[in-house]
């Protein structure tokens, strides 16, 4: 078996991240196994889907565990079985993202009210509960997956825009309440990563080369780029950071 990462090191920590069956999610589950904590990997269907075998004779381990963030109720049914089985979360990874693209005129309802469920109502609901339980025990981290969109409008995303931009609000109203009480609340807020989600972006030629242009780095970003200052806001490094949005986009904002 492998030893935590000298630096990072969060054996002894039980760690949930959602949306960790691929792409930026499966990363950071990785990276904190890698670290030595615990993980428990949600996703729609991750215990068909999840590379658990990625996860073998690492520090930590990782348990896939199936929840519809979309459904309060799931979500709720989740948590109550964490309690049940005596598994306190010391670190939890808001990272679960869909998005939907059209034109802000013609934007679907539906889409609307998809992305809001996941991005923004889950992220709320999760950090209500796993961070009320964190507060009785006098310690914790949650680290929110934003988006450079959670300073920018975006285009075509009016949805994905505005939860990004309500989680970066999140972070700093739970972070302004939880800071004195032993919980640090921050989020990172990705750049242009390659990931599913970013699929047909990359596969557009045109589009792509103006986005490089853009980005003083000059690439897209990995899902790694992206785990590792999470790991980093979820240690004990990050002790006297709080209601911090990290972005980690190759300097397109500074641009």
């Amino acid at each position: 078996m492998t030893h935590a990462h000298p630096k990072i090191d969060l054996r002894g920590k039980t760690a949930l991240v959602t949306g960790a069956s691929r792409g930026i999610g499966l990363s950071i589950a990785h990276i904190i196994a890698q670290c030595g904590a615990d993980v428990i990997g949600v996703g729609t269907r991750i215990t068909k889907h999840a590379p658990t075998d990625q996860f073998e004779g690492l520090s930590g381990t990782f348990e896939p565990v199936d929840c519809d963030l979309s459904d309060r109720g799931r979500i709720e049914a989740m948590i109550a079985g964490l309690d049940a089985a005596g598994r306190p979360v010391d670190i939890l990874i808001n990272n679960a993202g869909i998005i939907r693209r059209s034109m802000a005129a013609q934007h679907p309802i539906e889409d609307w009210d998809a992305v809001m469920a996941v991005n923004l109502d889950a992220v709320f609901l999760l950090t209500r509960e796993l961070g009320r339980r964190m507060l009785d025990r006098g310690h914790g981290k949650i680290v929110n997956v934003a988006s450079v969109l959670s300073f920018q409008g975006g285009i075509l995303v009016p949805g994905y825009a505005a939860a990004k931009g309500a989680v970066a609000q999140l972070t700093r109203a739970f972070a302004n309440e939880w800071a004195a009480r032993g919980v640090n609340v921050n989020a990172v807020a990705p750049g242009y990563i390659a990931t599913d989600n970013t699929a047909a972006l990359q596969k557009d030629a045109d589009r792509t080369r103006d986005l490089m242009a853009r980005i003083p780095a000059g690439r897209w970003g990995t899902p790694e780029e992206i785990a590792w200052p999470v790991a980093f806001l979820a240690s004990e490094h990050a002790a006297f950071i709080h209601g911090t949005i990290l972005p980690v986009d190759g300097g397109w904002l500074a641009r």
